[in-house]
């Protein structure tokens, strides 16, 4: 009878933590989701310069012009926008910040001169810099301290979506011409529906925990130290970045004057490059949470040296 009572009591406890557990796994999902469909738009840029350059006779340092006024808009005003987030928080922003990538899209696709070019890459990069501060701290919030798998979600939904943007370029955009750009708005319409429920959702989490008393975070590192590890880590994220950039930005045109490879195959290959970007993000998740984060961190970084000296002096097929 014990046993049978206890039973019957545990059931709902149970179900409950059961159902908040998909709950926030569903969040998550859908945030990385979303973070799919934002880095598609994102990668599309660099994917369809080819088809740019021979449609509006543009030089290398035009396109070079491109990829730093996305960049720019992007990965500059991030922290600008995570600053004030953390003040307050926006969850409603994250559709706005959709809709503004959305608008860079269709700009993209009827640009009738390279000036507006440069409007729609500042737009989908403005879209990207709202997009990913909140949505990372929502990721975080709904990881139930499982916080590297949840990052690893969120990241490789990112990747993901980056790997995807040349191949849907190789086999959309360049069949049908620039203006087939304006078709990946449906994509961006879907997500600025998920990402409305998504910020409700973070919104009424936000409201029940306001009542609780919160304790405040202490680090048990000296400042000193906290500031300069943040600095290491800047410049790490800072030569990634420079790095990851400029293959995207030119690795099709490398790839076609070396190798006389055609515009689509030259999309594929930079969604290999991409895709395996994006595999190694889904594993380095889970491994940092097993290894320490520290040691993955510095494995990404070093370990890609003997590939990035050996690049230049590779076949098609190596």
């Amino acid at each position: 009878m014990t046993d049978t009572t206890a039973t019957s009591v545990a059931t709902p406890a149970t179900a409950s933590s059961a159902s908040a557990q998909a709950t926030v796994f569903a969040v998550i999902l859908s945030v990385s989701f979303c973070h799919g469909i934002n880095d598609i738009m994102q990668s599309l840029l660099p994917a369809i310069y080819p088809l740019l350059k021979e449609n509006y006779g543009l030089d290398f340092w035009q396109i070079g012009l491109l990829t730093f006024t996305f960049q720019v808009t992007a990965s500059l005003l991030q922290p600008v926008i995570g600053m004030i987030t953390d003040k307050r928080p926006m969850p409603y922003s994250l559709p706005w910040g959709m809709a503004s990538s959305l608008v860079g899209l269709i700009v993209l696709a009827y640009a009738g001169h390279y000036v507006l070019l440069l409007v729609g890459a500042s737009l989908i990069g403005i879209g990207s810099a709202i997009f990913h501060p909140e949505s990372s701290r929502i990721a975080r919030f709904a990881s139930g301290g499982r916080f590297g798998l949840a990052q690893s979600l969120f990241q490789v939904g990112g990747n993901f979506g980056q790997s995807m943007g040349p191949l849907l370029a190789a086999f959309i955009v360049v069949p049908f011409g620039q203006t087939s750009i304006s078709w990946f708005a449906i994509g961006s319409l879907i997500g600025i529906f998920v990402l409305w429920q998504v910020g409700g959702w973070y919104s009424r989490m936000r409201a029940s925990q306001a009542t609780r008393k919160q304790v405040a975070h202490v680090s048990p590192f000296p400042r000193k130290k906290v500031m300069g590890a943040l600095a290491v880590l800047t410049l790490l994220v800072l030569t990634k970045n420079a790095y990851i950039a400029s293959l995207s930005s030119y690795y099709t045109f490398y790839s076609i004057h070396k190798f006389g490879v055609s515009v689509q195959t030259s999309q594929v290959m930079l969604f290999l490059f991409l895709g395996a970007s994006a595999l190694g993000i889904l594993l380095g998740g889970p491994f940092g949470d097993r290894y320490g984060q520290k040691a993955m961190i510095w494995f990404s970084i070093v370990g890609v040296l003997p590939f990035t000296l050996a690049l230049p002096y590779a076949n098609l097929e190596w």
